[in-house]
């Protein structure tokens, strides 16, 4: 999978919300904070890397991702179980539930998704 920065991350972000966008308006949607040499350099990169693709409109690019949201954020989920916790989800929910940072909907969720597992498994 592909690498991305924390900067990277945030212009994905943008793009992701919507999409596609010119350069200047990846700029404006990230604030003052950052400069548009910055913004482009991260473009460029995110293009090189197989993240992101344009297109040409005139003297514009219009930047689009190729890689989606939900597809990123499992990939980098999947990779930060495995190195920090050897690929087990109990420790890692139990540390959130130590430290009281569960809030009830969390747990209704989880109980939801351990059902639909339980569920697929009767199935399979």
């Amino acid at each position: 999978m592909i690498e991305i920065s924390n900067a990277e991350l945030r212009v994905m972000q943008v793009l992701w919300q919507k999409q596609p966008q010119t350069a200047n308006e990846v700029v404006a949607s990230l604030g003052q904070d950052w400069h548009e040499k910055t913004v482009k350099t991260l473009l460029n990169r995110l293009v090189s890397k197989g993240a992101l693709d344009f297109d040409k409109n005139g003297r514009a690019y219009l930047y689009y991702p190729l890689i989606k949201e939900t597809e990123y954020q499992q990939q980098q989920s999947r990779t930060f179980v495995e190195r920090i916790f050897a690929g087990r989800i109990a420790p890692l929910v139990a540390g959130f539930a130590n430290q009281n940072k569960l809030k009830a909907d969390d747990v209704e969720q989880l109980k939801q998704l351990i059902a639909n597992w339980e569920q697929e498994q009767k199935n399979d």
